[in-house]
């Protein structure tokens, strides 16, 4: 959480140079940095969230209390993932929504400063040039964009029915089944038992076009949005703890 002491910039040049700053924080808290980083980020506390700063460090902290926040917020509770996940997937998942942050942060500043498109244009230009936090943390090489497009294209065609069902359904994790597309055997008796599930967070009602997923320790169901958990996240998560479980295993 940043008290604001940096200059705020207001040109292209000036965001990108906030840009970099931040980033270099972030990628030497989830690289050279990282065992102190794993150790901050304790599931026994509060939401977490990871910040990079203008002046290349890093710090983990609560959210900023202030609505709206002067800034956009980074990915928050990060801390509980933590110990439901292999280090490396635990890491890979930070580094994409830091990623996700940066852009946010240095879009903000071009919408409170009015850029223009040729100023939008060129600010992402000087973005898209560095490598990303997740390739930089996981070690993989960009493609060129025209590999890069062919591939998509290509495997839009191929993988578009796959890649619902593995969002729906990740491995090790239980989540609520697709509707009609499994076998029917045993179908209706697996309805019952999630329809008769409340959230273990909310106490609402399982409801069918929702996402939920099922912690592995004390086997209660959760809205993902109430426990901050979406398909995407789940697909790296080999054993989910809910919140309330990651928390007694801190203390033990």
């Amino acid at each position: 959480m940043e008290g604001i002491p940096h200059p705020i910039p207001r040109t292209v040049e000036e965001v990108f140079s906030d840009f970099k700053g931040r980033r270099s924080g972030l990628i030497k808290a989830l690289t050279h940095d990282v065992e102190k980083f794993y150790q901050q980020c304790d599931p026994e506390k509060e939401n977490l969230c990871l910040y990079g700063l203008p002046n290349e460090t890093w710090e983990v902290n609560l959210p900023v209390e202030e609505v709206p926040p002067e800034l956009p917020e980074p990915a928050l509770g990060i801390n509980f993932a933590r110990d439901g996940m292999q280090e490396k997937d635990w890491l890979s998942l930070v580094a994409v929504h830091s990623d996700s942050w940066l852009l946010a942060v240095a879009f903000y500043f071009g919408a409170r400063f009015g850029f223009g498109k040729s100023e939008r244009k060129r600010l992402f230009q000087m973005i898209n040039d560095l490598p990303t936090i997740f390739e930089v943390v996981t070690g993989s090489v960009k493609q060129s964009k025209d590999q890069s497009a062919t591939q998509n294209n290509s495997s839009k065609s191929k993988s578009s029915g796959k890649s619902r069902q593995s969002e729906s359904q990740p491995k090790g994790v239980k989540m609520s089944p697709p509707p009609k597309d499994d076998d029917e055997s045993g179908e209706e008796e697996e309805e019952d038992d999630e329809q008769g599930a409340t959230c273990g967070a909310c106490g609402d009602n399982y409801g069918a076009d929702e996402f939920w997923i099922c912690c592995d320790v004390c086997e209660r169901w959760f809205h993902g949005k109430c426990v901050k958990i979406t398909p995407a996240k789940a697909e790296h998560i080999k054993q989910y703890k809910c919140p309330g479980c990651s928390s007694k295993r801190a203390r033990v």
